[in-house]
């Protein structure tokens, strides 16, 4: 369910691995445009244009026959409705996976059960703004995943979902899903909206002065909030020199990991594509969580960030470069050293 950029990627690539995939949009342009012209996987050394099945939101109601195996990509915030939505559609085999940002594996164990519910990390760069189009700036041997359940009866499901969606990329058995998202959480924490506030693609952002000292910040408040909840540190993207012994090192090496392996100067993270979009962000879900988490010990670069991200959904601010002053203003020192 949900075709953006990385679910259009991801369901081409089952498609084409002669898996028998359906697609649930909300977007009625792109479930038209994929109707009339197939998904077109522009990767960067080939372009897949791939038939599909695609039906729209409204449609579901007409479908009879329960799905084995269920992707949810839409947005943190729609994850409840879209599990109440399929929820009838399930058998009593049925494996529900929240591929998405945020702790939605919780929100998916509310609706379907826990024993149906696997979490999953992801790491796709990708653009999208044209219906039916999907710019994917991972290829497979660059996109990575870990699947893993809660309870022993989703967890031993984990090898066949991660065997399907070994078709789209490297996936991984996690035996913590909830610490592997919480690491893929700090990495967001730190980029997805700090970069996203300033209106540029993500390298760009970086290398605004000051903003490359404001994401560790980000990223290591994030991780104290994950230990703080009573998660641990452990690696991800298939990272083998991970600082676990650290975590505040780490956060900075996830950040590093995104940059090096997965940025190219056009790439724009999700949160910039929502608000380019007219959309709202997943900002409440990811350094709002940050937040809630650190209520006592308080995380103020996260907090200035869901400030600002706010104010930017409203229409009192604009993304844009300058607003590099209001998220480095009358921070700590000694915080950015």
């Amino acid at each position: 369910m949900g075709t953006g950029a990385n679910g259009g990627g991801i369901g081409a690539d089952l498609t084409r691995a002669g898996y028998d995939v359906t697609f649930i949009e909300q977007w009625p342009d792109h479930v038209e445009a994929m109707r009339q012209y197939g998904i077109r996987v522009e990767l960067p050394d080939v372009v897949q244009v791939t038939p599909v099945r695609v039906l729209h939101l409204c449609e579901v109601a007409t479908i009879h026959d329960p799905f084995d195996l269920i992707f949810i990509l839409v947005k943190a915030y729609d994850t409840r409705w879209a599990a109440e939505l399929i929820r009838p559609l399930l058998h009593d085999g049925s494996i529900v996976v929240g591929v998405q940002n945020g702790m939605s594996i919780d929100d998916i164990i509310d609706i379907v059960g826990a024993d149906r519910a696997l979490g999953a990390v992801i790491e796709i760069t990708a653009n999208m703004f044209t219906p039916g189009v999907v710019e994917r700036q991972s290829p497979r041997s660059k996109s990575w995943f870990a699947v893993g359940g809660t309870t022993p009866a989703s967890h031993a499901r984990a090898a066949e979902v991660a065997g399907v969606l070994s078709a789209a990329g490297t996936v991984e058995v996690s035996d913590d899903i909830r610490s592997s998202k919480w690491m893929k959480l700090v990495v967001n924490a730190a980029e997805l909206v700090p970069s996203a506030i300033l209106g540029l693609p993500l390298g760009e952002a970086v290398r605004v002065p000051g903003m490359r000292d404001f994401m560790s910040q980000a990223g290591r408040e994030a991780i104290h909030a994950c230990l703080s909840a009573g998660h641990a540190v452990r690696p991800i993207f298939g990272m083998t020199d991970a600082r676990l012994d650290d975590p505040a090192a780490y956060a900075d090496q996830l950040i590093d990991a995104v940059l090096t392996d997965f940025t190219l100067p056009t790439s724009r993270t999700t949160v910039l594509q929502d608000w380019m979009k007219g959309r709202r962000s997943e900002v409440d879900e990811i350094n709002g969580l940050v937040v809630s988490v650190l209520t006592a010990a308080g995380a103020p670069h996260n907090a200035r960030v869901v400030d600002l991200a706010r104010r930017i959904e409203s229409g009192e601010l604009t993304a844009d470069p300058s607003n590099v002053k209001l998220l480095l203003d009358a921070l700590p020192a000694s915080e950015l050293a």
